[in-house]
């Protein structure tokens, strides 16, 4: 008899989905909604409705497979390839790490912008502090304890950039207009897909997949379906609040309009958000890598190596946090990387949701599943040609 969903253990699993959320609002997430408000009003607002839904059903894919198979995406892709299976899970970790490591850098650095704003204290002892709170909760091992904690910080965020919007003036009826309202403005296709491919995250399917073996579908999807969908209204809200800014944009200037236009608390708010947005994220990343790492290569999370992936994730982002250096190249190859990674793990993802020798029909996709995933799959793989090109390019 299937489980029943009590209001306890959705709000349970919401909270434990959240993680997914907290993974990618990050500061490249505030800095690019903010920007398209900035740059575009509520122009854009479609393209973080198509990556909402997009992440809410690719994760639901790969959570329902794991639930179905006992296998992450990971053990699936390294089970599925014979002889090819070692270096192809190699080469996937290898990208999911580079990236996990390139982007750890601006988490904490955004972390630090935020607690700076907030406090005038001086950022090398921020940094520390955020990278010792981070390695005491990653080290406790428990995803379920972190995940939970995450999903209490990404709520309060959310409250806070909600409470700006809110104060930001635009009408209730231009706010759902755009939501549903493609539109490509001239030069704004680079934010387009900055809105799209900061919340399809590669390494969340692997994340995703890899912690969510025990519970019962429907909590599974009530979880990421509600979970993904706050942390999408959080990146509209965002790009609602940036709307209020003009000028060059900084996080200095965006509290400082913010503060002017609707007072010190906007400003504070704001800086509270992307402290939050760069916390979450700087405890997301390292955990992603060493999850990756358990999924394609089998490593413990008890063990040695398993702590050696996040530690070395978390210690390269403190030490450029703190040398005050954005990796410039490691974060070009990085988008290079994860450009490619994205339509070719999505791919994987695709094959394995049809198997019919790992699947029983009830967990199978569907018809319109199917349909859906194309579309995502389509759009990811346009998203990951561009994002190559324009690495390349730069």
């Amino acid at each position: 008899m299937p489980k029943t969903l009590s209001l306890r253990s959705g709000i349970g699993s919401v909270l434990f989905w959240s993680v997914i959320s907290a993974a990618f609002i990050g500061p490249g997430t505030v800095t690019t909604c903010a920007m398209a408000g900035s740059t575009f009003d509520l122009q854009l607002l479609w393209a973080l409705t198509f990556s909402t839904f997009g992440t809410i059903l690719l994760q639901e894919a790969a959570a329902r497979l794991t639930l179905a198979s006992g296998l992450s995406l990971g053990e699936v892709i390294a089970r599925s390839y014979g002889e090819k299976a070692r270096w192809i899970s190699g080469l996937l970790f290898g990208a999911v790490a580079l990236g996990c490591a390139a982007y750890q850098a601006g988490n904490i650095l955004g972390a630090v912008s935020g607690l700076t704003l907030l406090t005038g204290a001086p950022g090398s002892i921020l940094t520390v502090a955020v990278g010792a709170v981070c390695i005491l909760l990653l080290w406790q091992g428990s995803t379920r304890l972190i995940a939970n904690f995450l999903g209490l910080v990404v709520f309060v965020m959310g409250v806070a950039f909600a409470y700006v919007a809110l104060n930001s003036g635009q009408s209730a009826g231009a706010f759902g207009a755009a939501l549903i309202t493609p539109s490509l403005p001239p030069n704004s296709m680079v934010l387009v897909i900055g809105l799209i491919g900061t919340t399809i995250v590669p390494y969340n399917l692997f994340l995703g997949s890899g912690i969510g073996r025990d519970q019962s579908l429907g909590e599974m999807r009530w979880g990421i379906g509600l979970a993904v969908l706050i942390g999408g209204l959080i990146s509209m809200t965002i790009l609602v609040a940036g709307t209020l800014i003009t000028g060059d944009f900084s996080f200095q200037t965006v509290a400082q309009t913010l503060s002017a236009r609707l007072g010190t608390w906007a400003g504070a708010l704001f800086a509270f958000g992307l402290f939050a947005a760069g916390f979450t994220s700087a405890l997301t990343a390292p955990l992603a890598a060493a999850v990756t790492a358990q999924s394609l290569l089998g490593w413990s999370p008890t063990s040695t190596p398993y702590r050696l992936v996040w530690l070395v994730v978390m210690g390269l982002g403190l030490t450029f946090g703190l040398l005050g250096v954005r990796p410039v190249p490691v974060i070009i190859a990085a988008q290079a990387a994860n450009g490619l990674l994205l339509p070719i793990v999505t791919v994987f993802l695709f094959q394995a949701v049809n198997n019919k020798q790992l699947l029983d029909e009830r967990y199978r996709n569907s018809r319109w599943q199917n349909v859906a995933m194309l579309l995502v799959v389509g759009v990811t793989a346009f998203l990951g040609l561009r994002n190559v090109w324009l690495a390349l390019s730069a």
